[in-house]
């Protein structure tokens, strides 16, 4: 992102307002951080200087809590609850539509959603990487999904870099942050007076030449760099071992332990609630359901958002292949780590830390693994 100078700019502080403004000029409705039931989601900006600033989110196993940032920036937080997913893999939405015409013949037709040109205004790298590798299981060739497609198409992202990392993020660890590298549109860095923004789409150059800005001098440059540096740094929590770039060999090591104690040590914590599979930004599993019109005339398939921890998802056939908690944790770790290797060459986890945080228990996904790898065999 800040290796090009001559392809990046310096937007002050108070010119925030006008990149949003030239966004919805453009016609996008703009998302961004807003408080919402004491946490920070994204929501429509009512006017290009709706962004909120000084908020921080503090975060650790089974605790979010908002706090003030002292510096008064405006991306200060890690993250919310809610990454781009429900923006793009709806919770709940309707596929097809059958109806009965006048002759008592069935006529199905696809039901496509409505689906607004929309600028998300801080997307973190985590994030991106997330959306990637949903578009790799949405877009795939020959299973491309129409629902998801038209809702992708019509995003721009604006990623911001993760100053301030919370305790529960672990994206060095994965490789996918804190700063942004790819899948953006534009991408803004924060200092004390400003940001250094860097293209990365034909859209974002577009939006950042109508802007006119300075070009962003080297010393700008290099400190939003030792600021990405320095947030990789503070992160505590990792991944355990030093992974192959394949990940084969976390892959490998957690599969050649499916009958260790320590499935049943996290089994006794876990409540199986699901809280991790909706908070996190890859989880695609989903159910279907018909909701038939009560005139008989007509019905709707639907898909909504599933989780690996709910007793009916493991129901094949009159008997369940994952009748427990501990079958269910160890289901959702292995895919999550493991699984995800074979089929989208990496891990499914990008580190953002959000199922540590939203776990009523405060199950430390890095904890159990490092005690499944590093404990050895039992």
């Amino acid at each position: 992102m800040f290796t090009q100078p001559d392809r990046t700019g310096f937007l002050p502080l108070a010119q925030l307002s006008v990149l949003v403004g030239r966004l919805m000029a453009l016609g996008y409705q703009c998302l961004g951080p807003t408080v919402e039931n004491g946490a920070i989601v994204m929501r429509e900006l009512s006017s290009p200087d709706g962004l909120p600033r000084g908020l921080q989110a503090e975060q650790a196993a089974g605790h979010y809590r908002l706090t003030q940032d002292p510096h008064h920036r405006y991306f200060a937080w890690a993250n919310g609850p809610q990454a781009i997913k429900p923006l793009t893999f709806a919770p709940q939405e309707s596929l097809w539509e059958v109806r009965r015409n006048a002759a008592g013949t069935l006529q199905f037709e696809a039901v496509l959603p409505d689906a607004p040109a929309l600028a998300i205004i801080g997307v973190r790298a985590c994030d991106l990487a997330a959306l990637a590798l949903q578009d790799a299981h949405f877009l795939r060739e020959g299973r491309r999904d129409a629902q998801y497609a038209r809702r992708r198409e019509q995003l721009f992202l604006v990623a911001v870099q993760c100053a301030e990392p919370a305790a529960t993020c672990f994206c060095a660890s994965t490789g996918d942050g804190p700063t942004p590298t790819a899948g953006y549109d534009l991408a803004l860095s924060e200092l004390a007076d400003g940001f250094v923004a860097a293209a990365g789409s034909d859209k974002g150059r577009a939006v950042l030449a109508a802007l006119n800005l300075a070009p962003a001098t080297s010393q700008q440059i290099e400190a939003a760099r030792q600021q990405g540096v320095a947030a990789a740094a503070a992160q505590t929590r990792r991944l355990p071992g030093r992974l192959s770039p394949s990940g084969d060999n976390l892959r490998d090591a957690l599969m050649s332990r499916l009958e260790h104690p320590r499935w049943d040590a996290v089994a006794a914590r876990c409540l199986a609630c699901g809280n991790c599979t909706a908070v996190c930004p890859t989880c695609f599993c989903h159910a279907e359901a018909d909701a038939p019109a009560l005139d008989g005339q007509s019905s709707r398939h639907e898909r909504m958002w599933d989780s690996c921890f709910g007793e009916a998802h493991g129901h094949l056939h009159g008997f369940n292949v994952r009748p427990d908690i501990r079958s269910r944790y160890r289901q959702w770790l292995t895919h999550k780590l493991a699984g995800w290797h074979n089929q989208f060459g990496r891990s499914g986890c990008v580190g953002c830390g959000r199922c540590i945080a939203w776990c009523p228990v405060g199950i430390d996904l890095t904890e159990e693994t490092t005690a499944l790898i590093e404990g050895g065999q039992p």
